[in-house]
């Protein structure tokens, strides 16, 4: 913790004290900080600590003055893998996969990803803006500050520049951080059946420049699996990306090994998503490399899937770990951020601790953000919330209960609710 008076040589904009601090922090459990404080100077965090050891005098010159009366503060949530823009439904789906019909058979039937393409291509810019609004807030109200948005649901050039644009917009015209990523890779058009290699070729050499040409990206994704794309046409993607400076991401190991983490591994992926077949060479492959497993409970537990990712070899190697909700309309229609945290403990068994990193430092590590957000520090971005709970693990802990009394988003309160309601303690 920075308690110099250094840190006190610019003025406060907002002092936030009587709180208990989850800094994330590695070092104690939570990074925990019991009756804490944390200063505001601009968009940055200038000070953070234990109220005790604040300079005399300085709560009185804060312009503002906040009491937390005792809640904890987390930093802002990140939810680094959703596909939030998209038209159309498919609650028809849910229903065939529960009389029976496999995620792959009805890919086949021409359902999947390739009905919401179809429902996609037929929205307009402004009709897909008003549709995702909804869904953006249920993210906000759960204490969300950053959020990936992938494309891939047009995989033409009019509506992959279309839903990108829509993502820039989102956080243009809301207080939330958004980073679009190109998943143009993401299905087979109808277009272009039988012709992936023709499909592929048109991803790098046509949208990707026009992506590029718009500035609407910071990464590409790819879609790695039996019924999408290839090891070597993913390859494709991954070179085009990189000959103009994009980040990497890739959906991985979610029907079957094809040893798409390996590749992502040469190639530096910021992330390897989904993981359930992914076999221990492939969690070697990313041993030290900083390349973040992102698990996607929400995916698992819709598409009623029994095979794990392999949880323990990744703490084994010391994988970073992060929490998605995976938020699209086909295989996880899931806005909460929360339940996510529940359902990584509970499906993959991981520690409320480990799920709480999951959606704050190791998702601000699967974005390449982890210098900015993801932990309490001085210097980082003053995102943070502050939940009325008496302690950390009840955020994974509680389903349909959402504690979240206030937002701060770089220094600007977003979210404000009086605390109407007796603090739950768990006994």
């Amino acid at each position: 913790m920075e308690n110099s008076k250094k840190a006190f040589s610019e003025s406060i904009d907002s002092l936030w004290v009587n709180a208990n601090l989850a800094t994330m922090i590695p070092g104690r459990q939570y990074g925990a900080v019991e009756d804490g404080a944390i200063a505001v100077s601009g968009q940055r965090i200038s000070w953070i600590g234990k109220r005790k050891d604040l300079l005399p005098g300085i709560e009185a010159k804060a312009s503002k003055l906040v009491d937390v009366e005792g809640d904890w503060i987390t930093p802002g949530l990140i939810d680094c893998h959703t596909h939030l823009v998209y038209g159309g439904c498919r609650a028809n789906e849910f229903e065939l996969r529960l009389q029976g019909v496999s995620y792959e058979e009805i890919a086949r039937r021409g359902g999947g990803i390739r009905s919401t393409v179809s429902a996609t291509r037929e929205t307009d810019e402004e009709a897909l803006y008003r549709q995702c609004i909804p869904r953006l807030h249920a993210f906000m109200e759960e204490g969300v500050t950053t959020l990936e948005i992938k494309s891939g649901y047009g995989l033409d050039m009019e509506t992959e520049i279309r839903i990108l644009r829509v993502a820039k917009r989102i956080g243009e015209e809301n207080p939330i951080t958004v980073y679009p990523t190109f998943l143009g890779a993401h299905a087979l058009p109808p277009e272009y059946e039988g012709r992936s290699d023709a499909y592929i070729a048109f991803v790098c050499n046509e949208v990707l420049p026009a992506v590029i040409n718009e500035n609407l990206a910071f990464a590409v994704d790819v879609f790695c699996e039996n019924i999408a794309f290839s090891k070597e046409q993913t390859e494709r993607v991954f070179r085009a990306a990189k000959s103009h400076g994009l980040n990497i991401k890739l959906h991985a190991e979610q029907l079957s090994d094809q040893g798409g983490t390996s590749l992502a591994a040469r190639y530096g992926a910021l992330s390897v998503d989904h993981l359930e077949h992914l076999s221990e060479e492939g969690v070697a492959s990313i041993a030290g490399s900083g390349t973040v497993a992102v698990l996607l409970p929400g995916a698992f537990y819709f598409l009623r899937e029994t095979r794990m990712p392999p949880v323990e070899l990744l703490r084994q190697y010391n994988i970073p770990i992060a929490v998605s909700t995976d938020c699209n309309p086909g295989s996880s229609p899931a806005v909460s951020i929360l339940l996510m945290l529940n359902m990584a403990c509970t499906l993959f068994r991981l520690t409320p601790e480990e799920a709480l990193a999951g959606v704050t430092r190791h998702a601000a590590r699967a974005l390449g953000l982890q210098d900015r957000i993801g932990s309490l520090e001085t210097g980082k971005d003053a995102d943070f919330v502050i939940w009325h709970i008496s302690q950390p693990a009840e955020l994974a802990y509680h389903m349909g209960l959402n504690p979240c009394r206030r937002v701060i988003k770089k220094g600007v309160e977003i979210r404000s609710e009086a605390s109407s309601t007796q603090k739950i303690i768990c006994s």
